[in-house]
């Protein structure tokens, strides 16, 4: 992602808005067949993500339309050229890969969630936020043209 926070600084930021009381997680998308899907690496990503405090992680799988191919693939071709094919094939009739490998995903995360005490981003509740006391004073709009 051009001009994107490096992934450190992103972690960082989880950190800090832990440590400030807001819950902060992390979803790790699009996970990239053959580059980013490999259980060591998404290990690595969900112990940084342990260590920093995340409430919760989740990934998904790239689907690909149309409008993205036309830059992802000349992309891939590029800086992954041995994967090429194998994206053209599997995205030529649809923008999804096929349900079992996202499930396969989903059965990792899980495990490793588990197994680095990080709960779902999905979980029912997983974000719910108790109201604090009710304070007095006017409600403000959301633009400073909006009646409150």
């Amino acid at each position: 992602e051009p001009r994107a926070p490096r992934p450190d600084l992103r972690l960082e930021a989880v950190r800090q808005l832990n440590l400030a009381g807001v819950s902060a997680g992390i979803i790790c998308a699009p996970v990239l067949p053959g580059i980013t899907d490999a259980p060591r690496d998404l290990e690595a990503l969900v112990v940084a993500a342990a260590l920093a405090g995340a409430k919760s992680i989740h990934a998904n799988a790239l689907f690909l339309k149309p409008c993205s191919a036309s830059i992802f693939l000349p992309f891939l071709e590029k800086e992954f050229p041995h994967l090429a094919a194998s994206y053209r094939e599997r995205f030529a009739q649809r923008a999804f890969l096929p349900p079992a490998y996202g499930k396969r995903l989903s059965q990792l995360m899980a495990r490793l969630r588990v197994k680095h005490g990080i709960r779902n981003a999905y979980e029912r509740y997983a974000w719910r936020v108790q109201p604090s006391a009710s304070v007095e004073g006017e409600q403000l709009g959301l633009f400073a043209t909006d009646p409150a």
